[in-house]
Formats: C-alpha cells, sequence, structure tokens
C-alpha cells in the first residue's frame, strides 16, 4: 500500500473529491466533473460541511494524490439511551487502487474517528445497484439491518 495519509479534506482537494465522485456509473450520471471546473454547488456544499462540527469530509492521500475520499457525520440521538452514532457516506477509491487493502483501510480509519467521538453505533447506506460494495460492507462487519428509503426532492 505505501504510506498514506487519512486526513480531513482541504478546498484544494475539492477537484480530486469529485473526480472520485464521478468516476463509477452512478456518479456518472450525477455528477459535473470537468477538470479545472468546479461549479459554484459543489462550493457551497464544501463550505457547509467544513464549518460543521458534526461533519468530516475525509481523503486518503498516498504520495500527494487523492486516491479516495469518504463523508463523516456525526449525530447525537436519544435512541440507544442517548448514544452518538457516525454516518458514513460517498465513499468512493480510485478505480486503479482497488483490491489493495485501501478501502478496508479507510473503513478501519473512520471507525477510529468514532471511537474517539464516542460514537456506539457506525452506520452507512450503499446503493441497491453496487452490489460489490454490499459484499465490501459485510466482509467489514456491517449488517444489513434496515430497509433505507429516499424521497428525492
Amino acid at each position: 500500500m505505501g504510506k498514506m495519509d487519512f486526513r480531513r479534506a482541504e478546498r484544494n482537494d475539492l477537484q480530486d473529491i469529485i473526480r472520485l465522485l464521478s468516476e463509477d456509473e452512478l456518479g456518472s450520471q450525477r455528477e459535473l466533473f470537468t477538470p479545472g471546473m468546479i461549479p459554484s454547488t459543489y462550493w457551497a456544499a464544501f463550505a457547509d460541511i467544513s464549518s460543521d462540527p458534526n461533519q468530516a469530509l475525509m481523503v486518503v492521500e498516498s504520495q500527494g494524490k487523492i486516491i479516495g475520499t469518504c463523508h463523516l457525520t456525526f449525530m447525537p440521538s436519544l435512541t440507544f439511551q442517548g448514544a452518538k452514532r457516525m454516518n458514513i457516506e460517498a465513499v468512493r477509491l480510485d478505480p486503479s487502487f482497488r483490491g489493495q487493502g485501501i478501502g478496508a483501510w479507510m473503513i478501519e480509519q473512520s471507525i477510529k474517528i468514532a471511537q474517539q467521538k464516542m460514537c456506539k453505533i457506525v452506520q452507512l447506506t450503499t446503493n441497491k445497484k453496487r452490489p460489490a460494495a454490499k459484499k465490501f460492507y459485510e466482509k467489514l462487519g456491517f449488517q444489513a439491518s434496515h430497509e433505507g428509503m429516499k424521497l428525492q426532492l
């Protein structure tokens, strides 16, 4: 794997993050990636995420290149006796780095952050159109315990 860093995203990482989000069949249909151009909607979202202490947009960097990303959200809750939980979303890894254990390492690092923040539950969703992703998460110990639902507005 080589030396990697798992850290909070910075403004100059945004283009690489958008590239990663757009590099699969689902992301290519919903993201706007044009090298050298970042739409204002992404800048606004980045500003919102960065200014919220319950949000962490993370990147994996190797040899000066952004090769992975995920978005962590920390949620206080009254359920489970007031337990805090962490949600992992938008997990992406550069296709040329898949199959090397980096994705599992990224999730492990995310779980360590959840433990440091005293979270009792780590949850995530994965699109049903990504069966390989579901198998990946199950290998890491996640269980498909709920049926997720969304309403597009």
